[in-house]
């Protein structure tokens, strides 16, 4: 027993003292108006190691850093200057970039997060936030972000408010792989469809590999092992709402050599928490509050 517990106690002790990740959510939402570049580089300047966004397509097949295929009305000022008010599906699979980029996202604020500072911001591409967010970090000296980038698909919306998956990940790809280390990427997703896609290509040789997060809905069913076989696969990454994690969780993940970053953390005693439980990392759109974990 003695000797079991000596070869137990150093892998604990080094777990315990890996970095403990933390991700700015759509850059630094709470703080500036989401997936844009001052969001990004708000979080650059408060030392995320990670800057998490998503992404959506444009009629003109232009890759645009956007939680939603369409304009949140929370958020959003017309390019006559009128507050978008109801929600409009599919409309930027429907609107060529130049169009898109008329739009306001920051001007307004959002009710939601009352910290969030009012600037005037479009919807940036892709290859421009990366652009930006690459020469922001070099300009501070700070060591090079990592980018968890989502593909936002739902099976539904397929050829609706975006291409199929293939078309899809083959755009998203083709930008990443001009511009960054695959070694820096995450691509998370919850459809399925895609992360299988993703899997398909990198064990093909066709895309290099990028480390895969599966993102888990707090409706859905959270059973670890239904999902690894739904998936097909086993993911470097699992990333559930926090809400659904426990102990025994952690260390069933854990067990199968499965980090697990959550989303979305924003108050610090349940960043405290997720942290106590051994969690990899945590998803924020706070980072000013995860100072110090």
């Amino acid at each position: 027993m003695k000797t079991l517990l000596l070869f137990l106690f150093p892998a604990f002790t080094f777990a315990q003292t890996m970095t403990f990740e933390i991700q700015g959510h759509r850059g630094s939402r709470g703080l500036m108006p989401e997936n844009t570049i001052p969001a990004f580089k708000k979080a650059i300047d408060l030392g995320v190691q990670t800057l998490e966004l998503d992404v959506v397509i444009s009629k003109d097949k232009q890759v645009v850093v956007s939680h939603d295929p369409f304009f949140n009305p929370d958020c959003t000022t017309d390019p006559n200057g009128v507050f978008i008010t109801k929600q409009t599906s599919g409309n930027l699979y429907l609107l060529d970039y130049q169009e898109i980029k008329k739009y306001d996202v920051g001007s307004r604020g959002n009710k939601n997060f009352p910290e969030q500072q009012k600037v005037s911001v479009y919807k940036p591409l892709l290859k421009e936030m990366i652009r930006e967010s690459e020469k922001y970090a070099k300009s501070k000296g700070v060591p090079p972000v990592k980018y968890n980038i989502e593909i936002k698909s739902e099976e539904k919306e397929y050829d609706q408010s975006q291409p199929q998956v293939a078309e899809f990940s083959d755009l998203v790809y083709n930008i990443i792989i001009k511009q960054l280390p695959p070694e820096r990427v995450i691509l998370q997703s919850f459809d399925f469809n895609v992360l299988k896609y993703w899997q398909k290509q990198m064990e093909a040789g066709k895309y290099k590999k990028v480390a895969l997060s599966v993102l888990i809905e707090p409706m859905d069913n959270n059973d670890i092992q239904f999902n690894l076989d739904k998936l097909g696969f086993k993911p470097p990454i699992w990333s559930p709402y926090y809400m659904q994690l426990n102990a025994a969780r952690v260390k069933q993940l854990h067990d199968l050599g499965i980090k697990i970053i959550p989303w979305t953390v924003n108050k610090r005693e349940e960043m405290e928490k997720v942290k106590a439980l051994g969690c990899d990392g945590l998803i924020t759109d706070y980072p000013d509050r995860a100072k110090g974990l």
